[in-house]
């Protein structure tokens, strides 16, 4: 039976004047729980406390929005790190680690994180469960707790070195890939982020500018790939293994969707250009493009493209001359 693939919004879980919690629901987007994926939203107010607590499931952190402090425990660690954050900033967060986050008071915007992870392991496949060290609700509630700092409450203050190796900035990092006027890739792995490899996930920010185009392309290591649109607007479309379209939509920021093993994704941005931070269920994942330069179609020998579409030299030197010579990216003509 076919898994419904439309993008969705998350819904509001809890909150108040600390701020909110949100999560993505597999009754809304059931391939959450096909892949065992989780995904939720984080928004603190000024002067916001999420209590310490540790989840169920591994994650990726991505700072979509302001700057505050995280204080992360690992496992079997004697001390806290105590650690900056600001929008662009990554953090891989394994098994066992206990984190509070904070919006610093007096700030002018909400501080926003996105959580995405893999609950196959978790309580409950497909959405995270958090576990609250203290507060009201006590230990092994069923959700993390929002709180307000009182005016005069203070909290450490973020110590400079506890950043190494716990954070990277994917809008300050060295680029990946960058094409004028398409659009430009962040990637994070072990290298970049070691904590990826306990994590078990890599992750990228892609940037695309207005009216570029993706490249088409699929993961060649059995990777879901889980993407949410931080900012801007534009069409996807997944086509499955047996060459059928499964999803042709529009998506606009907030929105989240997730590719099955093996589909072909591809993405167009609007006017205003796009923006997306996704993860992929291997910490140093492979992909095959169908088009640029490393197009696959680049590589198959002349001779079988020919007997592939039943076509003559002439038009198979006029399929191969077409974006091939690009990188991922394709910038409008």
């Amino acid at each position: 039976m076919a898994v419904d693939l439309t993008p969705r919004q998350p819904s509001k879980a809890y909150g108040g004047d600390g701020g909110a919690y949100y999560e993505w629901s597999p009754a809304e987007l059931p391939m959450l729980g096909v892949a065992s994926i989780g995904a939720a939203k984080l928004s603190l107010a000024a002067g916001g406390m999420s209590l310490p607590s540790y989840s169920d499931s591994a994650k990726v952190a991505y700072v979509l929005q302001g700057k505050g402090t995280v204080g992360i425990t690992l496992a079997e660690a004697t001390k806290e790190k105590l650690v900056a954050v600001k929008e662009g900033d990554a953090l891989a967060l394994p098994f066992g680690v206990v984190t509070w986050w904070h919006n610093v008071p007096g700030s002018a915007t909400e501080l926003v994180i996105l959580f995405l992870g893999d609950t196959s392991k978790g309580h409950r496949p497909g959405q995270f469960t958090n576990f609250q060290l203290t507060g009201a609700s006590g230990i092994f509630t069923a959700c993390l707790r929002i709180v307000k700092l009182s005016a005069g409450q203070k909290l450490p203050e973020p110590v400079a070195d506890d950043r190494k190796d716990m954070a990277l900035n994917c809008l300050e990092a060295k680029l990946d890939v960058d094409i004028p006027n398409g659009g430009r890739v962040v990637v994070l792995n072990t290298v970049n982020l070691p904590l990826v490899k306990e994590v078990g996930l890599g992750a990228d920010l892609v940037r695309i500018d207005a009216h570029s185009m993706c490249s088409p392309g699929f993961s060649c290591d059995s990777a879901y790939q889980v993407t949410y649109i931080v900012r801007g607007s534009g069409r996807v479309q997944v086509v499955g293994p047996d060459g059928k379209r499964v999803l042709e939509t529009r998506i606009e920021g907030g929105s989240l969707f997730i590719v099955p093993r093996f589909h072909v994704v591809s993405k167009i941005a609007d006017a205003s250009g796009m923006e997306w931070f996704s993860i992929i269920t291997t910490p140093n994942p492979i992909f095959s493009h169908l088009a640029g330069k490393t197009s696959v179609w680049k590589a198959i020998s002349p001779e079988v493209l020919e007997a592939a579409f039943n076509t003559t030299p002439e038009m198979e030197k006029l399929f191969r001359s077409k974006r091939l010579d690009s990188e991922i990216f394709f910038a409008p003509n």
